[in-house]
C-alpha cells in the first residue's frame, strides 16, 4: 500500500504549488507540492480500505505523507478510545502549523465526545513542546469556544508561557475567536490577564481584522493595545 501511495503522491506533485506552499511553511523542506483536495481524496480512499494497516506502516519522509495520516485519522470512525490512541500516536509527528491546524480541524468527532476530549488535551496544553501546545490550543479554538468551557479555556491560555512563535500565534488566534463568539466574557479576560505583550497585542490585532466586529468596537480594541517598552542603550 505504501509504495502505491508514494507513487500516487509523486504523480500529483506540482512544482509551482510546491514553491508556493514552501513559502508559507518556511521550516519545512520535504514538500512535494500536492494540493489538499487531492490529499483528502486519497485519505477517504484509504479509510474505505484497511486504514489500520495504513497507519501502522505509513511513511513520514514527505510532508504530504504526514498530512495524509492526519486526514485519515480525522475521517475514521471507531470507538472513542481507539480514536484517541491514534491521535496521541500522531501528535508527536506534528512539526509545523499546517499539519497541526489541518489535523485539529478534521477531528470533528470531538463534538460527540467533548468532555472526554477536553480531558485528553489537558496534558498538551501544559506541555513544554511547541507543537504539543499548539495542538491543544487549536483544539480549544475549534471545539471549546462556548459555555461551559470558555472560562476554563481562557484560564488555560493564560497559563501558557511558552516562547515559541507558533504557540504565541495560536493563543492570540484562540483569544480572537473567543472574543468573536463570547465578547463580554473575553473582554473581561482582556482587561485582566497575564499574557505577554506580543501575544496580547496580536490577539487584539486579530480581533480587529475580523469582519464580524463592528467599526466602533474595533476602535475600542485598538485603544487597548499595550505600548512596548523600548530598550535604552547605555554608552
Amino acid at each position: 500500500m505504501e509504495a502505491d501511495i508514494r507513487t500516487q503522491l509523486l504523480s500529483l506533485a506540482e512544482p509551482e504549488y510546491q514553491k508556493f506552499t514552501a513559502a508559507l511553511i518556511p521550516n519545512i523542506t520535504n514538500l512535494l507540492g500536492v494540493r489538499m483536495p487531492e490529499l483528502r481524496k486519497m485519505a477517504k480512499q484509504i479509510v474505505a480500505t484497511d486504514w489500520r494497516a495504513y497507519l501502522e506502516n505509513a511513511d513520514d519522509d514527505y510532508f504530504e505523507e504526514v498530512m495524509l495520516q492526519a486526514l485519515v485519522i480525522g475521517y475514521i470512525r471507531t470507538d472513542p478510545e481507539e480514536w484517541l490512541r491514534h491521535i496521541a500516536w500522531f501528535v508527536p509527528k506534528i512539526n509545523n502549523w499546517s499539519v497541526c491546524d489541518s489535523f485539529c480541524g478534521g477531528l470533528k468527532f470531538t463534538k460527540k465526545e467533548q468532555e472526554r476530549v477536553w480531558q485528553f488535551i489537558q496534558p498538551y496544553l501544559a506541555s513544554e513542546l511547541e507543537y504539543d501546545i499548539r495542538f491543544g490550543v487549536v483544539m480549544c479554538l475549534n471545539y471549546y469556544m462556548e459555555e461551559p468551557y470558555i472560562h476554563q479555556v481562557l484560564a488555560s491560555l493564560d497559563q501558557i508561557k511558552h516562547e515559541g512563535y507558533y504557540v504565541k500565534m495560536a493563543v492570540a488566534w484562540a483569544i480572537s475567536i473567543a472574543y468573536i463568539k463570547l465578547p463580554d466574557i473575553t473582554m473581561r479576560y482582556l482587561k485582566d490577564n497575564t499574557l505577554d505583550d506580543f501575544t496580547y497585542n496580536k490577539a487584539l490585532q486579530k480581533i480587529t481584522e475580523s469582519t464580524r466586529i463592528d467599526p466602533q468596537t474595533k476602535q475600542i480594541i485598538r485603544g487597548m493595545k499595550r505600548k512596548l517598552k523600548r530598550s535604552v542603550r547605555s554608552y
